[in-house]
């Protein structure tokens, strides 16, 4: 339970339909932030909404083992000049191996949370389904897990939309009703603007300065303070606008270099996915299949081709560094980062 409105429902519905529940909230940093899932403040709203509710509430410490798989891959990614998403490492590693070891060895069946996604069983295979509130849907993201963790995985709220999460937490008298969605990364405090990631990655790697030069025609376009803060699709704080829109194509933090370009320089019709992060169930070569995007981009149709997604429509594409779910009707099959 991070403290948010989701967790506090499904806690709710879960014990709603009978089971024993017993609430649990991870401590996962030890530094300072202000926001995301480790504030006192959430721990604390966490701890009430399960008072309210009549269960136990615990708070397990993995504050290790998210320093070593999330915050320091975060740290490492920029090193290099990739772009970290540090949310699905964290369901990889903490939500879904730690947190879920813990819950077996204490006794329990399940985990529940939060997600705006569904588990879809079909005889003995599970696979994540899309959540049913398009906007909200977190399936993609749960597509990392591995086939332990999405057979013991209850998503209680997968059926419903944001609107009725919170209108179900109002009926309830939940504190957490209206309570704002995280945005933040959740061990960078968010109150400054321009320099907590800054400030925070200048403590863990070195910061060099590098040059911005034109994707086509290798023009030098101006300087950046750390090149392995910029991450490929930037586009706002290159300082390189010129009436169009400009973004980075590529970091060489070996070079010092980024080359900045157009949208046409950045999308590509055919990614390298890589290796496939889970394949419930493995995909032949040419199954015609939707592609979601990060958080955004559901209904992108393309082909599976070994390990490439060749999109039917040129104008829907996808950036390298980004997060890559594909889908056969409302169920996922895999993802992978776009390389």
């Amino acid at each position: 339970m991070s403290g948010g409105v989701d967790s506090s429902v499904a806690a709710a519905l879960e014990k709603e339909a009978g089971h024993e529940v017993v609430g649990a909230t991870m401590k996962l940093w030890g530094g300072t932030s202000d926001s995301g899932c480790c504030s006192i403040a959430d721990v604390t709203d966490a701890r009430r909404v399960c008072d309210h509710l009549g269960i136990e509430h615990h708070v397990f410490n993995f504050t290790a083992e998210f320093d070593h798989h999330v915050v320091d891959a975060y740290a490492n990614e920029h090193a290099t000049g990739k772009t970290p998403n540090p949310c699905v490492e964290c369901n990889r590693h903490l939500k879904f191996d730690a947190f879920l070891s813990r819950a077996a060895r204490l006794g329990f069946d399940a985990i529940a949370t939060g997600h705006h996604a569904r588990v879809v069983r079909t005889g003995s295979e599970v696979r994540i389904g899309r959540g049913r509130d398009d906007a909200k849907d977190q399936s993609y993201v749960l597509a990392v897990l591995d086939e332990r963790a999405r057979a013991a995985l209850h998503l209680p709220i997968g059926e419903m939309t944001k609107a009725q999460v919170r209108e179900h937490a109002s009926d309830l008298g939940l504190r957490t009703w209206a309570k704002p969605d995280s945005q933040d990364v959740c061990f960078i405090a968010s109150r400054t603007t321009g320099s907590a990631r800054h400030d925070f990655l200048s403590e863990r790697i070195e910061l060099h300065e590098g040059a911005l030069l034109d994707y086509r025609s290798g023009e030098h376009l101006g300087m950046t303070d750390a090149v392995e803060l910029v991450t490929v699709g930037q586009r706002r704080g290159l300082g390189v606008a010129d009436g169009e829109r400009r973004y980075a194509i590529s970091v060489d933090v070996a070079a010092r270099t980024v080359r900045i370009g157009e949208e046409r320089d950045l999308l590509i019709d055919g990614v390298d996915l890589g290796d496939p992060m889970v394949i419930a169930t493995p995909l032949p070569e040419g199954a015609r299949v939707t592609v979601q995007v990060s958080a955004h981009g559901r209904g992108r149709a393309g082909t599976l081709l070994g390990r490439h997604v060749a999109y039917d429509e040129p104008e829907r594409r996808v950036a390298p560094g980004q997060l890559v779910a594909w889908y056969l009707g409302d169920e996922v099959y895999g993802s992978a980062v776009a390389r």
